[in-house]
């Protein structure tokens, strides 16, 4: 499903150029859990950005579903983005659009009809647990209902691929322990899911693919790994 061949990222820095990611290969079977760990710096957010076509890598190609996500026109980009999900830290919420309508709004820019609009969103609620907070705002919900309105909107184009960046950063062990159930609840429904994390907990606590950047470079790719940092 993805696919990354030999990609390093360089950026120009005040002195020197600065690599933030070197020669990583590696390859995501559909329907994978996998946890993308580092130290702070490692290029975890970078390989994400190269991901999601964000930034584009000095070198080497990364694919999805077989396509050069960097060697295809915007608007071919744009239909895979929709193919894809991310969740971010700091949530990126419409702070003057209710739960419904933060997940409305997605759904209404991509030309969904409204009365698929009204179904979709009642099971997405559902599955992240809002479905009484449909007619809260931004600022009524607690940290973990913020990040569960996040998830439900990188779910509500039923994305293929849920990408996951620090999404646990912000929250306390009792709301960070929901997240990673929910994530688990995901991936049992199908998707296939990149998390990228620091947190040695959920880590060694999911048992699942751990791919470990440090400098930029792979140091470890493990089917049931550890945080080994």
């Amino acid at each position: 499903m993805i696919k990354f061949d030999n990609v390093s990222k360089i950026y120009n820095g005040d002195n020197e150029p600065i690599s933030a990611v070197r020669e990583v290969s590696f390859t995501i079977q559909e329907g994978e859990f996998v946890c993308l760990v580092g130290k702070s710096g490692a290029g975890k957010t970078t390989l994400i950005k190269l991901l999601t076509g964000n930034e584009k890598p000095t070198c080497g190609q990364v694919f999805f579903r077989e396509t050069d996500i960097h060697g295809i026109v915007s608007a071919d980009l744009q239909k895979i983005r929709r193919k894809i999900g991310v969740v971010y830290q700091d949530y990126r919420l419409l702070q003057t659009k209710t739960v419904f309508e933060n997940l409305a709004y997605v759904m209404q820019v991509i030309g969904i009809p409204d009365t698929d609009i009204n179904r979709d969103i009642a099971q997405v609620l559902e599955i992240v647990g809002l479905e009484t907070r449909a007619c809260s705002f931004p600022a009524e919900l607690s940290g973990g209902e913020r990040q569960r309105l996040a998830i439900a909107r990188a779910l509500i184009h039923r994305p293929e691929l849920i990408v996951a960046d620090e999404p646990t950063g912000n929250l306390d062990p009792y709301h960070t322990f929901g997240i990673v159930q929910l994530f688990k609840k995901i991936s049992q429904m199908g998707a296939t899911i990149v998390l990228a994390t620091h947190n040695k907990e959920i880590v060694d606590n999911l048992k699942k693919r751990v791919i470990t950047l440090e400098q930029g470079r792979i140091i470890s790719d493990d089917p049931e790994g550890k945080f080994i940092l």
